[in-house]
């Protein structure tokens, strides 16, 4: 079992100091995929003159963006990070730069259509383009905090993670969050890409990760290693599935997602499609006539 972490203390509006370095605020689109809402990091130090970076400013609400500017005001917005072009994620990130005289760092865009269906609100913000492209490796500095980026694909192909070197923390984005599991939804989203950096971020030997929806997770080295079995077993379960004479995605959802609400099973659809992509490329699972929701699979 995934040792989820729910509870939190939050106020829409609100910026909470988590950390010596960390202020967090919570924009106010809760939702099925965004728990509580966006929660946008700013880095550094609190007091007036303090150079700072943002990460992931958030969607676009008027309310939202006044709370985001209030809570840096009389500091040097040095820079607007992003950590993944979905809507809940960037839209805000022009604006909030142009006000603030930042310099906007990300991965390039998606270059294909990002979700195989209108299953999910995650949809990518066509319109974002960064000053900086980022690759991962790269190394951004301000007062008193150092941010490393690291590469870190699957939930989306653009995704990016942030360590905070001072106090060995990162910024997971939607890679690893602490209230759920991680939407892996092809075409952009690719599984075998996400267990890769799911092993990179392991192996760091972080001492929390503040991922953008929901609280911190403390106890990092456990919760990774149930997080990375989750999936394990979700590989598992579709080869059973498969065993026991399923033959489309939809007859198999009903059954893995039994426990889970109807409304999120065209996602659930999304993340067994993206296993079954991984299995036919491992060469253990056929599909016909190619790997997409409405193909059918056989074992080989």
């Amino acid at each position: 079992m995934i040792p989820f972490v729910r509870d939190f203390d939050f106020a829409y509006g609100r910026t909470d100091s988590v950390s010596p370095l960390i202020q967090r605020l919570v924009a106010h689109n809760p939702g099925p995929f965004t728990f509580t809402g966006t929660g946008v990091y700013v880095v550094g130090r609190p007091e007036p003159g303090a150079r700072v970076a943002v990460i992931d400013p958030g969607p676009l609400n008027p309310a939202h963006e006044a709370a985001l500017l209030a809570a840096v005001k009389g500091r040097i917005v040095s820079h607007v990070l992003v950590t993944h072009t979905h809507r809940d994620h960037v839209p805000l990130a022009r604006p909030f730069a142009e006000k603030t005289g930042a310099v906007v760092l990300a991965a390039r865009p998606p270059v294909r259509e990002t979700h195989a269906s209108g299953a999910l609100d995650e949809e990518d913000d066509p319109d974002f383009a960064p000053d900086v492209v980022l690759t991962g490796g790269e190394v951004i500095a301000g007062d008193g905090w150092t941010l490393e980026t690291v590469a870190t694909p699957g939930h989306a192909s653009n995704h990016l993670a942030f360590v905070l070197k001072e106090e060995n923390a990162l910024f997971s984005g939607d890679h690893v969050m602490g209230w759920s599991t991680t939407v892996v939804a092809p075409p952009d989203g690719n599984m075998r890409d996400y267990l890769a950096s799911l092993d990179t971020v392991m192996a760091r030997d972080f001492a929390t990760i503040w991922p953008t929806h929901g609280p911190p997770i403390t106890e990092v080295a456990p919760f990774l290693a149930a997080y990375r079995a989750h999936r394990l077993e979700r590989e598992a379960q579709v080869l059973a599935r498969l065993a026991a004479g399923d033959r489309t995605i939809a007859e198999m959802v009903p059954v893995l997602y039994a426990a889970v609400d109807r409304r999120l099973w065209p996602a659930a659809s999304l993340s067994v499609l993206a296993h079954l992509i991984k299995l036919v490329e491992d060469g253990v699972v056929e599909a016909a006539p190619e790997a997409a929701l409405s193909a059918e699979f056989r074992l080989v």
